[in-house]
C-alpha cells in the first residue's frame, strides 16, 4: 500500500522536493532567530541611529547608542546577513538604506513594521503554555501573556492606523465624518493602549470618546499616551467587556482588530446594537485573511493565522464563551453574527493588505 511519502512514480521521495524544502524551513528558522536581532534593533535604538546617518562603522554607532562595540559589531554582522544593512568592505562601514529605515526605524511611518518583533518576545515565552492548552482544549487569558505582547499589538497596528483611519476608513461610512466634526459620542471597544481613540479624538476635537477595554494594564496605559498628547478634554478609558461597556446612544462605536478574540462576539455586538443611537454606525476593523485556508497562502496570511493559533483563539477560549471564532473566520460569519443581533445592514467599506474594515447598522 503506498503512503503519503510516496510522491514518485517509483514510490520513492522526489529528492529535489526534499532540498527544496528543506531550504525553506532552514530560512524560516534562520528567520525566526534574526528576529530577535530585528527587535534588539528597535529597542536598543540602533535602526534609528543609523537612519540618515550614511556610512558609519560599529565604533560610531556603539558611541551614538551608548551600547558595546563588541555587541553592536557582531549584531551589524547579522543585519548584514539578512540583507538589512549594507556593507563596504574597504571601509568597514555600515548602511542603512533609507527605504529600509522607513520600516525599520520611523515609528510614525505608516511602512513601520520592526514593532513586530517586540510581541514574539511574549509569545515564545508562553509555548509550554500553549502546549497543554492543546492537550487540555483551555484557554490562555490574554493577561496570561508579557506585557511585551500589549506594547507589542499597539506598536504593530498603530502605523496602518495612522495612515487610513481617519483619511480612509472613515470617510468610507456614510454621514459619520460629518457627525463627528459637529460633534458626535463615540465608543472603542478593546481599545488596547488607546492609539485607535487617540487618533480620531485627535482629527475631531468636538467629539467625546470613550475606550474601553477588559484589561486594565492596557487601559492605564491608554490613560497615560491620552494625557501625553493633551486629550483628557475629550478622551476617557475605563475597564470593562465588549459585552457590558457602559453608555448608550453612541453615533459610533468601533472595534478595532478585537471582536474574534472575544468569547461571545454575538453578544458583543448584540451589546453594541443597543448602545447604538438610532442612526448610529459600527465598524468593525478585521484582519485581511480568508476562512478558506487555502487563500492565506501569503505573508499577511501566514503571519495572521500563526497569531490566531498562539494569540486570539487561545484569548477567546479563556473567555468560556459560546464561540470562539479565531481570526480569520471570514467575512461571511462575522456578517451572520451581526445580523443575528439586530445589525442587518452590512457592507465593505475599505481594506488594506492588513485589515477590512465593514460599516454595520441596523
Amino acid at each position: 500500500m503506498a503512503t503519503s511519502a510516496d510522491v514518485t512514480p517509483g514510490g520513492g521521495l522526489d529528492e529535489e522536493q526534499v532540498q527544496q524544502f528543506l531550504e525553506r524551513v532552514i530560512s524560516d528558522s534562520a528567520a525566526a532567530v534574526a528576529g530577535l536581532c530585528t527587535s534588539l534593533g528597535d529597542r536598543l535604538g540602533l535602526y534609528a541611529a543609523m537612519a540618515g546617518a550614511g556610512p558609519i562603522g560599529s565604533a560610531q554607532l556603539a558611541e551614538r547608542t551608548g551600547l558595546a562595540e563588541r555587541y553592536v559589531r557582531e549584531w551589524l554582522a547579522a543585519q548584514v546577513a539578512g540583507e538589512y544593512v549594507r556593507y563596504t568592505p574597504g571601509t568597514d562601514t555600515y548602511l542603512l538604506p533609507d527605504e529600509h529605515a522607513a520600516v525599520l526605524a520611523d515609528r510614525e511611518a505608516p511602512t513601520y513594521a520592526a514593532g513586530f518583533f517586540t510581541l514574539l518576545q511574549a509569545l515564545y515565552a508562553t509555548e509550554d503554555t500553549l502546549a497543554a492548552a492543546f492537550r487540555t482544549g483551555e484557554g490562555i487569558g490574554w493577561g496570561d501573556h508579557g506585557t511585551q505582547l500589549f506594547a507589542g499589538t499597539a506598536t504593530f497596528f498603530r502605523p496602518g492606523y495612522a495612515a487610513a483611519l481617519v483619511p480612509e476608513w472613515l470617510t468610507a461610512l456614510d454621514g459619520v465624518v460629518e457627525k463627528l466634526e459637529r460633534g458626535a459620542r463615540v465608543a472603542d471597544i478593546g481599545c488596547g493602549y488607546g492609539y485607535s481613540t487617540a487618533l480620531m479624538a485627535q482629527a475631531f476635537p468636538r467629539s467625546r470618546f470613550r475606550g474601553f477595554d477588559f484589561h486594565r494594564p492596557s487601559v492605564e496605559a491608554a490613560r497615560g499616551i491620552a494625557a501625553e498628547r493633551g486629550l483628557d478634554d475629550r478622551v476617557s478609558f475605563e475597564v470593562a467587556t465588549a459585552q457590558d461597556f457602559p453608555g448608550e446612544d453612541f453615533d459610533l462605536i468601533t472595534f478595532f482588530d478585537c471582536l474574534h478574540d472575544t468569547g461571545d462576539p454575538g453578544g458583543a455586538l448584540h451589546h453594541a446594537e443597543e448602545a447604538l443611537a438610532d442612526d448610529g454606525t459600527c465598524m468593525l476593523v478585521e484582519p485581511n485573511v480568508s476562512a478558506h485556508v487555502e487563500e492565506n497562502v501569503h505573508p499577511i496570511g501566514r503571519a495572521m493565522t500563526a497569531a490566531s493559533v498562539t494569540v486570539c483563539l487561545p484569548s477567546a477560549l479563556a473567555q468560556h464563551g459560546p464561540r470562539a471564532l479565531g481570526n480569520h473566520a471570514g467575512e461571511e460569519a462575522m456578517r451572520e453574527i451581526a445580523d443575528d443581533a439586530g445589525l442587518h445592514h452590512w457592507r465593505l467599506a475599505a481594506q488594506t493588505p492588513v485589515n477590512r474594515v465593514y460599516a454595520v447598522r441596523r
